[in-house]
């Protein structure tokens, strides 16, 4: 209450490519208590149907003003979730929601105007800890294959280990088997545009964003903006940058210059999430 919306670093309306979000939700529960526990102060939440429909309805129009093409989704409970949502977004009518089927798993989709012609599960993958002992992705790492305007793009939507109870061991092994299974992606597709997005739960200059980028040849889309236009969530009283874009080098992708844009209100997220959404366009 008493905050105005703002966009932080907005580009002119009539830049070129694919508008690509991306967007943590924050815990979109539905009504049902999976796992026994949904009192107060409880991790899930099982919400009254009325809740549930304003909390729907306020993303809704959220994602609406982020007049994107494609929207990645970050803390989605339940297919049902996502189908009412998409229930009050015409303009995206496919959807995917890569669900682990854990009790209150908050798990990551994505919304598209475009057909979306294939999706793949890299959560079964085993991927080493840095001291060699196996792990998985926290969520799936979710692989799309959009048939868009542009061409072919492959979106790759991430949600990486949250830093409560922190393991950041695991947040770099998920960082790093993401650069290599994005990289393998653009080498067998070289004519498309391969990008990562989402909430990667660590900041520019952490290890897992060093490991990402590591030679290159994935390019973080807002790279040299400062950090008040690239920041999506506020911590003591400062904003970080935890949400982010890449794209491979060797994909036959661009993200066009001055396109990255981050959605949030004066004092919070956007939507009534934590998190500020972010924006980015994508051209050949």
């Amino acid at each position: 209450a008493g905050t105005t919306p703002r966009e932080a670093a907005a580009p002119p309306p009539d830049l070129p490519g694919v508008k690509v979000a991306s967007f943590n939700v924050r815990r979109l529960f539905d009504t049902t208590c999976d796992t026994g526990d949904c009192g107060p102060g409880a991790y899930e939440e099982a919400p009254s149907a009325e809740r549930f429909s304003a909390k729907v309805s306020e993303l809704a129009v959220a994602i609406t003003r982020l007049r994107a093409n494609i929207v990645f989704l970050q803390e989605v409970e339940t297919r049902g979730c996502l189908d009412a949502l998409k229930a009050q977004l015409p303009g995206l009518p496919n959807a995917y929601l890569a669900e682990t089927d854990a009790p209150a798993s908050v798990d990551v989709g994505i919304l598209s105007a475009y057909p979306i012609a294939e999706t793949r599960s890299h959560r079964g993958t085993a991927i080493p800890l840095p001291n060699g002992e196996p792990t998985a992705f926290t969520r799936d790492l979710l692989e799309a294959h959009i048939t868009a305007p542009e061409g072919e793009i492959i979106a790759f939507v991430a949600h990486f280990r949250s830093k409560v109870n922190d393991d950041p061991d695991r947040r770099l092994a998920e960082a790093r088997a993401a650069r290599r299974i994005v990289l393998e992606a653009a080498a067998r597709s070289p004519k498309t545009i391969v990008l990562l997005g989402g909430d990667l739960n660590d900041v520019p200059g952490s290890p897992p964003l060093e490991a990402l980028g590591e030679g290159g040849a994935l390019v973080r889309v807002s790279e040299g903006l400062p950090n008040l236009d690239i920041g999506t969530i506020r911590y003591n009283g400062g904003l970080l940058a935890i949400d982010h874009f890449f794209l491979a080098r060797a994909s036959a992708g661009i993200a066009v210059p001055g396109s990255f844009q981050v959605f949030r209100e004066d004092s919070t997220g956007w939507g009534g999430s934590d998190h500020g959404a972010i924006r980015a366009n994508f051209t050949r």
